[in-house]
């Protein structure tokens, strides 16, 4: 919702591209300290990290809030508070995903990532629909009213996830000696460095990592940070268009999400994370050329539901692939990948200005598809490994 509104709020006041996708951008600024998130969230635990980071969401809400109502509010206010509120955002996926592996046993990590999934997109579906309609019949101060409230009692329902033991350095027993600190000694680099090195000397980690950041460089900016450019100059829509827009790519999402959760997710989700991910660059390059609400919808909904599948996969295998003391370590450098988003979100508005809009949404469909497969060969023994038989059994007796 809250996207929603500042991002036409920006769009409208602007008439920039180029300032709508740095609006975008400073969301994501704290995906460099994602992997120091993960370090706290290890030490610290969960319950205590998500309170403070939604604390800090409901302050800045509040702060709009304030602005809006003396009239004070201006393009530059709402960059800053994107900057403010970027530093911890990235971070809420981490401590989320690390408390579900955290909880839950591995044979059942792809419905709880896909039932969470189902939460936070049927939320996106309603605060995209809600935020346009509201802003545009009560005006920004009463929305913004409503936006703090529901931040308010998220942080007072955070309360009631379980406290968590403060947890010794994984370290020192991770290289096969028994631990000979106090809890609290060893020093946050050094436990960010191990968390790295964990990353890339596994194979599976390494490859998804590098998918990660793809996707945000090419596809996510298409898919979302773009859609007020695209609602206000290419498709002539007010603000209710750009939150059926939003909601028709998180629409998407939740049917994948709910679809997840009954069927219990594919049986191979490595190659689903690619196949799934091959078909959103696919939709997206359908998606760039399409010129009326009336393709774009079902184009974004199609669109949602392919990314939702890839997504959930990827996150289930991360924490499947994971050593339990290096979850948090693991999804903050995971996070670290949504740093390409704002590149990419920079690079297309540039672009945009420069060579066109279609031409440069053809242009990180091709890119983004091209290394999805470079990902799926360079990696195939660990992302596309061949099919186990059963014992006794040969390749002529069993059926494909």
């Amino acid at each position: 919702m809250e996207t929603v509104i500042l991002g036409w709020y920006v769009m409208v006041q602007t008439g920039s591209v180029l300032l709508l996708t740095t609006f975008g951008s400073l969301l994501l600024l704290g995906t460099l300290a994602s992997p120091m998130f993960g370090v706290l969230g290890d030490r610290l635990g969960f319950r205590l990290m998500l309170s403070t980071m939604r604390a800090a969401y409901a302050a800045l809400a509040a702060l709009v809030l304030l602005l809006t109502l003396t009239g004070a509010l201006a393009p530059a206010w709402v960059l800053v508070v994107a900057a403010l509120a970027g530093l911890v955002r990235p971070n809420d996926q981490v401590m989320r995903n690390a408390l579900i592996g955290e909880t839950i046993p591995p044979p059942h990590l792809m419905s709880a990532v896909g039932f969470s999934r189902a939460t936070m997109d049927s939320a996106r579906v309603f605060g995209a629909l809600g935020g346009a309609a509201l802003s545009t019949v009560l005006g920004l101060g009463p929305t913004y009213a409503l936006v703090t409230t529901l931040y308010v009692a998220s942080l007072a329902l955070t309360f009631g996830v379980a406290r968590r033991p403060v947890t010794p350095d994984p370290v020192e027993t991770w290289r096969g000696v028994a631990p000979i600190v106090a809890v609290g000694s060893p020093s946050r680099g050094r436990d960010l460095l191990d968390g790295l090195l964990y990353v890339l000397r596994s194979p599976q980690l390494h490859a998804m990592m590098w998918l990660a950041f793809l996707v945000n460089l090419t596809a996510y900016p298409v898919s979302s940070g773009l859609l007020p450019y695209v609602a206000r100059t290419i498709y002539l829509v007010d603000a209710t268009g750009l939150g059926w827009l939003a909601a028709s790519f998180a629409l998407g999402s939740l049917v994948g999400s709910i679809i997840t959760v009954l069927t219990g997710g594919p049986r191979r989700p490595e190659r689903s994370m690619l196949i799934y991910t091959a078909l959103w660059y696919l939709v997206l390059l359908a998606f760039g050329n399409l010129k009326s609400m009336n393709t774009g919808l079902p184009a974004l909904l199609l669109a949602g539901f392919v990314q939702s599948v890839a997504m959930i996969a990827m996150t289930a295998n991360l924490l499947a692939a994971s050593d339990e003391r290096f979850r948090g370590r693991v999804m903050g450098v995971r996070t670290l990948a949504i740093y390409g988003m704002p590149l990419g979100l920079m690079s297309a508005g540039a672009l945009i200005e420069r060579i066109g809009y279609v031409l440069t949404v053809s242009g990180f469909s091709a890119v983004g598809l091209l290394f999805t497969l470079f990902i799926g060969v360079k990696w195939r023994a660990s992302l596309w490994p061949p099919r186990r038989l059963p014992s006794g059994a040969t390749p002529g007796t069993v059926r494909p």
